[in-house]
């Protein structure tokens, strides 16, 4: 097993849910692992087997090798074709890889509907698609099947009391609505090496962000778009369907290629409400040049490639793109680093480790789609 899973990341209890099938309760487990592992189908499976002997998951009714049958069986995985360089083994199938995107919306998102977070609208009323709660008069012009008849009903028995009932035009009320935003939202996560330095996953939480934050769009906004990439010496975009593979690399931290390559992608759309989401542990460390060699410098903060930095943010905001950016780092050079920058964009930045990460970008996503339209 090539990588070694962080000891705070899987616990467990003698506790098991009786509605569970010994399937059921090994997938749970297996939709982690195959996360951690980048999709690496061998490994995920190698991990199950050490937690199966550490822990008895399985019994002699019910095997690994069963578990193995049934995932072939309902189509999570597949045997890799031959014609692809990889060799013998299995591989993810398209359903896994979004039923992985659901497990990660899931796990972030539903505690944020528990908690009752706000549910994605606009704070300017008007005949939009979402009710707020709150009654207008009816006006010329309002849709008749807007009209809410228990309490224009209501008015009409409260204006005819001690005579005869009738509804007239000013008993009538329609609900009010909020408008629908459309938000172009671009995510950059940072794959540079200090990505799993000093003992700590850093990658998975990141990924698991952005396999939720593309379900919920796809599933609930369809008019919003989401768009991913990933920043290292280059940046680069990469498609929902490659998030579960996404690995670290030897990388230094080009932080201006992956905010040049977010304001290109972002230019291109049509919505008014747009948005760059930054998640990165390190500081900027190195610039591509004309000629197409790096620049590197990984010792303190580089003034020349820093001053790049600062100038793409304000490039972003005569743009009128907002950059939230949520460092993971907490030393205080960086964060110093980070608010200058934030300052120049006039966005937003977190400091934060990785508890809460996915909590906080869903938050952040949901209250910049609720700026008024202009």
């Amino acid at each position: 097993m090539k990588n070694k899973l962080p000891a705070s990341g899987f616990r467990f209890t003698a506790y098991q849910a009786p509605d569970q099938t010994p399937f059921e309760r090994l997938f749970e487990i297996f939709k982690e692992l195959i996360t951690h592992t980048s999709g690496d189908f061998d490994e995920a499976i190698d991990w199950l087997r050490e937690l199966d002997k550490e822990y008895q998951l399985t019994d002699e009714n019910y095997t690994i090798d069963d578990f193995i049958e049934d995932l072939l069986d309902k189509a999570y995985i597949q045997p890799k074709s031959s014609g692809d360089g990889s060799g013998d083994g299995m591989a993810l199938t398209a359903k896994t890889e979004k039923l992985l995107r659901e497990h990660a919306l899931k796990q972030i998102f539903g505690k944020l509907r528990k908690s009752g977070s706000g549910n994605h609208k606009t704070q300017k009323l008007g005949q939009g698609q979402e009710s707020t709660g709150e009654y207008k008069a009816y006006q010329f012009g309002d849709a008749v099947e807007q009209i809410a008849i228990t309490e224009s009903l209501k008015n009409a028995q409260i204006r005819s009391t001690g005579s005869d009932f009738t509804l007239q035009q000013e008993d009538l009320v329609v609900e009010d609505n909020f408008f629908k935003t459309q938000m172009s939202t671009v995510l950059m996560i940072d794959i540079s090496h200090s990505m799993i330095l000093y003992g700590e996953d850093r990658i998975t939480p990141a990924k698991k962000v952005a396999m939720a934050l593309s379900e919920l769009i796809t599933t609930r906004y369809p008019k919003d778009t989401l768009d991913i990439l990933v920043f290292g010496n280059d940046a680069w975009p990469i498609p929902l369907k490659d998030l579960p593979y996404l690995e670290v690399g030897p990388y230094h931290t080009n932080t201006v290629a992956g905010l040049q390559l977010a304001l290109d992608i972002l230019r291109r759309k049509k919505n008014t409400n747009k948005q760059i989401f930054m998640i990165t542990d390190g500081k900027p460390s190195c610039l591509k040049l004309p000629d197409g060699r790096y620049y590197k410098n990984s010792v303190g903060l580089d003034e020349h490639i820093v001053e790049k930095c600062y100038n793409m943010a304000r490039q972003s905001r005569k743009l009128k793109i907002p950059i939230t950016t949520f460092m993971i780092a907490q030393d205080p050079y960086l964060q110093q680093f980070v608010r200058r920058f934030t300052e120049a964009n006039q966005g937003k930045a977190f400091f934060t480790g990785l508890k809460g990460l996915g909590e906080m970008i869903f938050e952040d996503y949901e209250t910049n789609r609720k700026k008024r339209l202009e």
